[in-house]
C-alpha cells in the first residue's frame, strides 16, 4: 500500500496526496476505535479503491507536532508580524519563537506589509532580532519585496506561517503559491485586529518543492508546561549570559549580580526582548503555580 501526505484533515476524513494526486480518505475502523488523530502534515499508509477514494491504514511516526495550529512534521515556522495594521505585538512574536523552538522547528521572522512602513521604522526591529540570530525577511505581498528570499527558506521543506490575524499570511500565500487564492480580511479599525479568513489547516504545494501550511489566525498562545527556570534558554541572546549569573537558579528579574540584567543595561541584550522575557516569565510562573495548586 502506498504512503501519502495528509494535506487537509477534517473531523471524520482527510485529503491525502499520493504521487501528486489527492484522495479523499477515511480512517480504518481500528484507528477510529483507538481514537487516533490524523493531523495535516501526517505521513500515512493508505489503501486506494477503484473509485479513487481511500482508507488510512496507518499513521507513521511524527518528527514534530504543533497543537495550535494542529499540524505534524513541520520543519520551519515563519513567524509573520507587521508594524502597522495591526500594530506589532512583540510578546506574541517572541512567544511564537519560544514555542516553535521548543517544538524543534527552525524559526524565520517575516516582517510583512513593508510598503506601509518607513525604512527607519524597520531598522531597529531588524537590529533587535539580529541579536537573537533569527533570520528576518522584510516582505510586502503588495509590491513583491522580499518574496524571493522568503521562498528560499521554504523550498523543499514543510513550513507554517504563524502570526496573529490580519498580518497578511493569506495575502503572502496568494502570491507564493501560483493559482491558489484565499480571501483576505481587513483589519478592524476599532480593535486593530484582523478578521479570520482561514477555517482549517491546509498544506499547499510550493512550485519549487515542499509544502506551506495555511492556518487559522490567532491572537494568543499560552506557555502551559514551560518551566520558568529554563525560559531564558529559549532566548538565544540570553543563553551565554544566563550561565554567568551569581546564582545558578537566577530568573534574571530581581536577583543580585545577574549577568543578564547587566547585559541589558550594556545594550548586549535588546531591552524589548528582555521585556518580552519578563512577560512570558510571569505567564509561565502562573501556569506552574496552578499546576501544583490543583
Amino acid at each position: 500500500m502506498p504512503e501519502g501526505r495528509v494535506i487537509r484533515a477534517y473531523s471524520n476524513f482527510c485529503d491525502v496526496m499520493v504521487s501528486g494526486r489527492v484522495h479523499r480518505c477515511t480512517l480504518r475502523g481500528k484507528l477510529r476505535r483507538q481514537d487516533v488523530e490524523v493531523l495535516t502534515g501526517d505521513l500515512v499508509v493508505v489503501e486506494i479503491a477503484a473509485d479513487g477514494t481511500g482508507t488510512v491504514r496507518e499513521v507513521l511516526p511524527r518528527r514534530s507536532e504543533l497543537y495550535r495550529p494542529p499540524i505534524a512534521n513541520v520543519d520551519t515556522a515563519i513567524v509573520v508580524f507587521t508594524l502597522k495594521e495591526p500594530p506589532v505585538n512583540f510578546p506574541l512574536v517572541d512567544r511564537l519563537t519560544v514555542l516553535a523552538g521548543r517544538a524543534g522547528l527552525d524559526v524565520v521572522l517575516c516582517l510583512n506589509k513593508a510598503d506601509l512602513c518607513d525604512p527607519a521604522e524597520v531598522e531597529p526591529v531588524t537590529r533587535m532580532y539580529e541579536k537573537a540570530s533569527y533570520p528576518m525577511v522584510v516582505t510586502s505581498a503588495r509590491t513583491g519585496e522580499g518574496l524571493d528570499r522568503l521562498k528560499s527558506f521554504m523550498e523543499g521543506r514543510i513550513s507554517v506561517l504563524a502570526g496573529q490575524s490580519g498580518v497578511g499570511k493569506s495575502s503572502l500565500l496568494n502570491v507564493l503559491v501560483p493559482g491558489w487564492t484565499r480571501p483576505t480580511g481587513e483589519v478592524s479599525r476599532k480593535l486593530q485586529r484582523g478578521r479570520h479568513t482561514t477555517k482549517w489547516v491546509e498544506l499547499l504545494e510550493m512550485p519549487a518543492g515542499g509544502f506551506v501550511a495555511d492556518t487559522p489566525g490567532f491572537s494568543r498562545l499560552e506557555l502551559e508546561g514551560v518551566d520558568p527556570a529554563s525560559l531564558a534558554q529559549d532566548f538565544p541572546e540570553m543563553r551565554d549570559f544566563a550561565g554567568k549569573c551569581r546564582f545558578p537558579d537566577c530568573l534574571h528579574r530581581c536577583e543580585p549580580d545577574c549577568a543578564v540584567k547587566a547585559a541589558v543595561e550594556a545594550g548586549d541584550i535588546p531591552e524589548g526582548r528582555y521585556r518580552s522575557y519578563l512577560e512570558l516569565l510571569r505567564e509561565a510562573e502562573e501556569f506552574h503555580q496552578r499546576r501544583y495548586i490543583r
